[in-house]
């Protein structure tokens, strides 16, 4: 994870580069940095596999709705679990939208498994890393941990800049599994809505810019440069 990644990681949690806590951040602000994230890896999939990735979560989805449970085909099922339970960690439920299960997060990760297998061993190795840590820790795996408990875990590796330097492997997985919660959320319907993202809607009428907008450049139609095509000051 850059520098950069790091430091809006650090200030969607309301914290400064050394960790300490720089004020308030509503969880709608901490995903919107989140969302700057230049997670996106799936944007630079070709569009027939984007679409292909979001059929097979939309049908997985569609499945539960009506009672059919997921079969995970690269997790294991206390995994995949784990895996839900820290991606709503990420990405919580609030009043404007769903969490990140769903939106889909854990079906879009396990598809990524699959289709992108240099994935799989960072994944794994990283969910088995968090078990390790509730056990050792409480004496349980971290599915079965107290909330208190698992957040006493992530305070340890969501933050680089403030991570002791034993946690380094959990900060790793926890970065590469936080930016593909990002990605499967804000490629989701439900992730699109959240950003109250507008492109590509149909304008029936344009009646040009507003005037307190023209008032404020100086600029008017009534002086329009057909040959430069741009309007000339009023």
């Amino acid at each position: 994870m850059s520098n950069d990644n790091e430091q809006i990681a650090d200030e969607a949690t309301g914290l400064d580069s050394n960790g300490a806590a720089s004020g308030e951040i509503s969880r709608r602000d901490a995903v919107q940095l989140l969302a700057a994230l230049p997670f996106a890896a799936i944007m630079n999939w070709p569009s027939a596999e984007q679409e292909r990735v979001r059929s097979f979560v939309d049908a997985a989805l569609k499945s539960t709705a009506e009672g059919s449970a997921y079969a995970p085909k690269f997790f294991t099922a206390a995994e995949f679990r784990t895996a839900r339970i820290l991606a709503d960690m990420i990405i919580p439920r609030d009043e404007r939208s769903g969490n990140a299960s769903d939106a889909g997060v854990p079906e879009f990760m396990d598809f990524t498994m699959i289709d992108r297998p240099n994935n799989q061993k960072w994944m794994r190795d990283g969910l088995a890393w968090l078990d390790r840590q509730s056990n050792t820790r409480f004496g349980k795996p971290f599915a079965d941990a107290t909330e208190a408990q698992r957040g006493q875990i992530l305070d340890d590796i969501a933050w680089p800049a403030r991570a002791p330097a034993t946690m380094t492997d959990g900060v790793s997985f926890f970065n590469r599994f936080r930016d593909l919660t990002s990605s499967g959320f804000w490629s989701s319907q439900i992730g699109v809505k959240d950003l109250q993202y507008k492109g590509n809607v149909f304008v029936s009428e344009w009646n040009g810019c507003p005037p307190a907008a023209l008032n404020k450049l100086g600029v008017n139609y009534d002086k329009f440069d057909s040959k430069n095509l741009r309007l000339t000051p009023g």
